[in-house]
C-alpha cells in the first residue's frame, strides 16, 4: 500500500499555514516539522505581528520543534516550507542539525541557494513540492497589497 504521509501530504499541511499568513496579512510562508511522520510544529510568519524580523516561519517552527522534542537538535526530523528558507533561516536549520529540507517555491533573491548559505553536512535539501501552489499564493498576497496601497 502506498504511503499517503508523503513529501506532497506535508507540504499542503504548510500551505494551510501559509494561507492563515495570508489571512493575517503576513507574507504567506508556512512551514511544518515533522518526526516520524508525525506533524510536532506548525507555523507561519509573524513578522509583523510580532514586529520581529527575524519571525519566519521557519524560525518560529524550529522553536516549537524543540520545545516539542526537549532539545535543541531536531535530528531525524523534516521541515516542509512553502518557500525556499532565507540565509538567517538556513543557519538556524544548520545548527538544529535538522536532518531534511523540503520547500515549494524557490527565492531567487534571498533564498539560501542564491546566496550559497551552507547547511548542516547531514542536512538534505529538495525543492519543487507544490511549488506552482506556493509561487501562486505568493504571487496573490502581493498583488493585493499592491493594490491596497
Amino acid at each position: 500500500m502506498e504511503n499517503l504521509l508523503d513529501d506532497t501530504y506535508f507540504m499542503k499541511k504548510a500551505l494551510q499555514e501559509a494561507e492563515e499568513a495570508f489571512r493575517k496579512g503576513e507574507i504567506p510562508v508556512g512551514a511544518v516539522i515533522v518526526i516520524d511522520n508525525r506533524i510536532i510544529a506548525r507555523a507561519h510568519n509573524l513578522t509583523e505581528l510580532l514586529n520581529d524580523v527575524t519571525a519566519h516561519a521557519e524560525m518560529q517552527a524550529i522553536t516549537a520543534a524543540a520545545n516539542f522534542l526537549g532539545g535543541k537538535y531536531l535530528q531525524n526530523c523534516t521541515l516542509y516550507v512553502t518557500l525556499e528558507p532565507c540565509q538567517m533561516c538556513a543557519g538556524a536549520l544548520y545548527w538544529s542539525q535538522i536532518s531534511k529540507i523540503v520547500y515549494g517555491a524557490r527565492d531567487e533573491k534571498r533564498g539560501c541557494l542564491t546566496l550559497n548559505t551552507q547547511l548542516h553536512p547531514k542536512t538534505t535539501m529538495l525543492g519543487g513540492v507544490l511549488a506552482e501552489e506556493a509561487t501562486e499564493l505568493m504571487k496573490r498576497f502581493f498583488i493585493e497589497k499592491r493594490n491596497l496601497n
